[in-house]
Formats: structure tokens, C-alpha cells, sequence
């Protein structure tokens, strides 16, 4: 089992067995968060998808959740939130 400091939960879990992203972007997540914030993320990536009616083949949607992953795990800027959504 890998362990790594989770960037997100600011503490040590374990890590991703894979990258889960392509490129340089994978491998900073798969550095440096966690199964558990990665899951977190898969979360919040599906409630974005279904109430923006994403398409994942258009590009501009692919950008869109790749620019809102960057901002979740490495950025100080907010991330698109759900309205009326209270996270738990």
C-alpha cells in the first residue's frame, strides 16, 4: 500500500495504485491525493456532469471538468458547486 500526503484532507492515506488521468496531471494526482479525496472528487465530477447535462464527448466538457479536477485538488480558486446542493 502506497501512502501519500493528501493535498486535499491534509494528512497521510493512501494513494492512488494508478494514475488516473493522463499526463502530467496524473501523476501530480497520483502523487499526492488520496483514495479517499480522489473518490470525493469522482463524487462531485458526477453531480457536475448530471446538472450541467454534460456531454464527455464534446471537448469544451472535457476541458471544463479537467479545469474544475486542477482547481479541486491543486488550486486556491472555488470550484463550481451544485445550487442547493449542501455537502455533508
Amino acid at each position: 500500500m502506497k501512502e501519500v500526503h493528501c493535498i486535499k484532507l491534509d494528512t497521510k492515506l493512501e494513494g492512488l495504485e494508478r494514475p488516473p488521468y493522463p499526463g502530467d496531471l496524473g501523476r501530480r494526482i497520483l502523487d499526492s491525493v488520496s483514495k479517499e479525496a480522489w473518490q470525493m472528487w469522482l463524487d462531485h465530477q458526477t453531480m457536475l456532469i448530471n446538472e450541467n447535462n454534460l456531454n464527455l464527448f464534446d471537448e469544451s466538457s472535457q476541458s471544463y471538468l479537467k479545469e474544475q479536477m486542477e482547481n479541486y485538488f491543486f488550486s486556491e480558486q472555488d470550484i463550481d458547486q451544485i445550487e442547493g446542493y449542501i455537502p455533508k
